[in-house]
Order: C-alpha cells, then structure tokens, then sequence
C-alpha cells in the first residue's frame, strides 16, 4: 500500500470522479431512484473502488474512485452512463461532470451568521432546540420523552 501523510491508502493514485444533479422540475432525488443503482453497479463491475451518494440542499453528489485514469475514462464512455446522464431532471444546465471530490467535500460543519456588532447591539435570541422523531418497535415517540395530555 502507498503512504501519504503517515496514512496507508488502500489503492496506489485514486482517480475521482464527480457527478452532481441538480433539482429542476422533477427532484434530482427521483432521478437517483431510477438510475442510483444502475450507475453504482456499472461503476463496481467496472473496478470502481469507492463510491458515496450524498443529497444536498439543491440535488444530489455521486463520488466515485477509480484505481486509475483509462478505467474512469473507459466507465465515463459506457453507454448505460451516457444514458443515466442524459435522463438527468436538467441535463443542459444542472448536470455537472468532473474529475476530483465534489459538492460533498466541503466543511463537515456549516457556518452560521453572526450578527454585527454595533453600539446598543442586542443579542440574538437562541434559536428553539429541533425536536425530532424517534422510532422504537414500530412506534412513533418523541425523541425527548415529551408526551401530549391526551395519552399519545
């Protein structure tokens, strides 16, 4: 295995490969339904060594890595990707292509903003904790164990 940085690598030079669907009039989410799988087991059975989907706020992020240049080029020129691609919600202006990490290999924590300060400048209100939905043995409870009067 090749060493970069003191960590071992599991293959020698990755080549990565980007594809980004942006949301148009129908959900980049239903067109990772229909060609998701498609793509990913064409990318397997063409040596791809790692591949990671990822939904955004505005589409959806395939990461794919390859061992090595000719086997990405060979997968970017298979028929069934050229398919896949076309049949995206907005192929001529919310579809992107391109080799290295994408829209998924930002800042693990996004920034939020921070009100200027100026004189006789109030804080900002805490915003409410989210509450969110725990499911345990096909039941639907409150994450925080809160419980309405009415036995539910």
């Amino acid at each position: 295995m090749d060493r970069v940085g003191g960590a071992d690598l599991p293959w020698p030079m990755a080549e990565w490969l980007t594809i980004e669907v942006l949301d148009a009039d129908v959900p980049a989410s239903t067109w990772r339904r229909a060609h998701g799988e498609a793509l990913v087991e064409t990318a397997v059975t063409h040596y791809a060594v790692y591949w990671d989907w990822t939904e955004t706020r505005w589409g959806v992020v395939l990461e794919l890595v390859f061992g090595d240049d000719e086997t990405l080029d060979r997968f970017r020129r298979l028929p069934a990707v050229l398919a896949a691609l076309d049949a995206a919600p907005d192929p001529a202006h919310g579809l992107a292509v391109y080799r290295g990490r994408g829209g998924a290999a930002g800042a693990r924590v996004p920034r939020h903003p921070v009100p200027r300060p100026v004189a006789d400048a109030a804080a900002w209100p805490l915003p409410e904790p989210d509450r969110f939905l725990g499911t345990t043995a096909g039941r639907y409870e409150l994450a925080d164990d809160e419980r309405d009067h009415t036995g539910c």
